[in-house]
Order: C-alpha cells, then structure tokens, then sequence
C-alpha cells in the first residue's frame, strides 16, 4: 500500500476547489482496499471515498482523513441468453468506457448515459440518470465492502434502494460501504421508442434505420457536447442542482403563471420540472456570481471561471437557491456530494 500524504483536493475534483487531504491511497484490488481501511481503522482517520471527482465538491479547510481513490479494474461477461448479457464492471473503470464496450457488443440499456464523466463504482451512488435510462434500470447487484468492519457483501438492486439521483449509498449507508463492482443485465438488440424529446429531436435531425445503441450513444455524445463543458477543461461538476421534484398542485400553480413550463409527469403523481429552467426564469443564466459563471446553454451547470474558494461557490449556490426560491416558491438541491471539512 503506498500511502500518498498533503494531497491537492483541488487537483482530484473537477470544480478545481478545495484544500489538501491528510493522506491517500491508490486502491487497485479489494485486497489493497482491505489493507487502507485496516490502516485507518489503526490510526483513527476518517475515510473518503472517491472515483473520478466530477460529482465531487472539496472545501477549503481539506479532509483530516484518508481519501481512498478507487481505480479498481475488470469487466467480466457473467452470463447470457438469447436476449439478455449480464457483466460485473470493476468500480474502477471509466463508466464512458463501460458505456462504449456494451454499446461495441450490440447491447441496449445505458447507451443514453454516454458522455458522462466519472467511473462505474459512482454509477449507483446516485443512480446516474439521463435522456431517459438510469442506471437503476439494469443494475442487478452492486459489490461492497464494508469500512467499519471488513466484511464482503453483494447488495440486490432492492437492497440498494434506488430513487431519483438517489440510493442508500447517499443516504443511510453514506460512508458505510465501498462500491467494489458493478453487475449490470443488458438487452441484446435495438433500444425502442419513445425516445426522450431532446433525442428524438436529433434524431429527427439525423434521419437512422435502424437505431442502435450506437445511434443513440452518438446522438447523446453530440447533444452533451453541445450543451455541457468538458470537466477536463472547464471546471464543472456537470448539473449542479437535482431536477426538481414537485407536487401536481405546486406546478399547476407554476402553469398559470409559466403555461409553457417544461414538465416531465412520474408515476407517483408528483411532477419533475428541469432547475436549468426555473433558474432561467430568475435571470441568472449566463451571469458570473462570486467567480462562479451559470453557464450560457445549460444554467443547471456552473462553471469555475475564476472563483478562489469553496466559499465563493457556496456564496454563488446560495444566490441562485434564493432566486428560486422567491420566483417559485422551490428549494433547489445540490447534486455533487461534498467531502467533509477537516476536523
């Protein structure tokens, strides 16, 4: 185990925020996992887990703790049927890889969630979701070993308790696991209509007979890149803010007054209204806060631009949260987890 000390948070999270972490370690295999959590539990250091850092928001002050950095390998083909492939993916491993390699074989399921910064193991964490797939739809069980105690489990889909941008592994199981490997059940064949309206209108664009996983990921990649900046070089953690999730009642009221607002109906009767655009409303889109600028195409996405401090973000999210707030009446949530302050 090679044990990193005073690590640059700033340089391991997109946003490009952030102190320095006490120590670090590489994590490779469950072995060396085993092995860094032993070593924490021995010293009495906190633990943080981290995958590629484009969800990921650090804080001035730096983590007093051991930052585990997960770049465990492996993409294994389990089983397979006329119509469905099931893989376990390595925590690891680059998830716009995982996506390219499964879309290579003909297969449907995750095609839409192409272009997505980050690794495998962040995908059930808050169950990435985008053009109309999440990755609840084909996750059959996540590995995971547990940091208090050492022990080895295999969660069911069922046992990770999957919602909206959301899972017990950003809930009541924070902190308690590390996500080893994904298992994930594929189709073999075409994705089927209807497809999400942004899709659907590239598609309309860019006339395809049949369309494959492979349209549908290129389509995505193209929209992505057209609408959101590149973590690698603008600093961004993608969508700052959930969608928000309302009552019919509240977006009834919404509609006398906006009756073009965008609205996605779920089975619970609730009402998801895109916080890109209630953001829109407010004015802020394009406008630079605290060094923090809302971006020109997609207000959901703030950018670096030249903010100095977690506290010039947190001064910029709170201006845009009051704005909501007073035109709509909502609270806007965060999307990117944060790494605790030092102690």
């Amino acid at each position: 185990m090679q044990l990193l000390s005073d690590v640059s948070l700033a340089e391991l999270t997109t946003m490009r925020l952030g102190g320095k972490a006490a120590f670090m370690v590489i994590i490779r295999s469950v072995d060396e996992l085993d092995e860094a959590c032993r070593y924490a539990r021995e010293h009495g250091l906190p633990i943080f887990v981290l995958g590629g850092g484009s969800n990921t928001i650090a804080r001035d002050e730096g983590f007093d703790g051991l930052i585990l950095h997960i770049e465990i390998p492996g993409y294994e083909l389990l089983s397979e049927t006329d119509q469905t492939v099931t893989i376990r993916v390595g925590a690891g491993e680059n998830w716009d890889k995982t996506v390219a390699r499964t879309v290579e074989s003909g297969l449907t399921g995750i095609e839409a969630l192409s272009a997505i910064p980050g690794t495998t193991g962040a995908a059930p964490v808050q169950n990435i979701g985008a053009y109309g797939q999440e990755a609840a739809d084909v996750i059959t069980e996540v590995a995971v070993y547990e940091i208090a105690t050492g022990a080895r489990r295999v969660l069911t889909a069922e046992q990770c308790e999957f919602g909206y941008r959301s899972s017990i592994f950003r809930a009541q199981a924070s902190n308690r696991y590390v996500i080893t490997s994904v298992t994930m059940c594929l189709a073999r064949g075409n994705p089927t209509p209807p497809f999400y309206q942004a899709v659907a209108d590239y598609l309309a664009e860019h006339p395809a007979d049949p369309v494959t996983p492979a349209i549908i990921r290129d389509a995505v990649t193209a929209i992505r890149r057209h609408k959101l900046p590149d973590p690698a070089i603008t600093p961004n953690t993608g969508s700052f803010f959930k969608n928000a999730i309302i009552s019919a009642e509240r977006f009834a009221a919404i509609q006398t007054r906006f009756p073009d607002a965008p609205s996605y109906p779920l089975s619970d009767g609730r009402v998801k209204v895109p916080t890109g655009w209630l953001i829109e409303q407010t004015g802020l889109r394009g406008q630079t806060l605290h060094g923090i600028h809302v971006h020109d195409r997609n207000a959901l996405v703030l950018i670096n631009q030249s903010a100095q401090s977690y506290d010039d973000l947190a001064a910029a999210r709170q201006t845009i949260v009051d704005a909501v707030r007073a035109t709509f009446g909502i609270d806007i949530v965060q999307e990117p987890l944060e790494i605790p302050a030092a102690s």
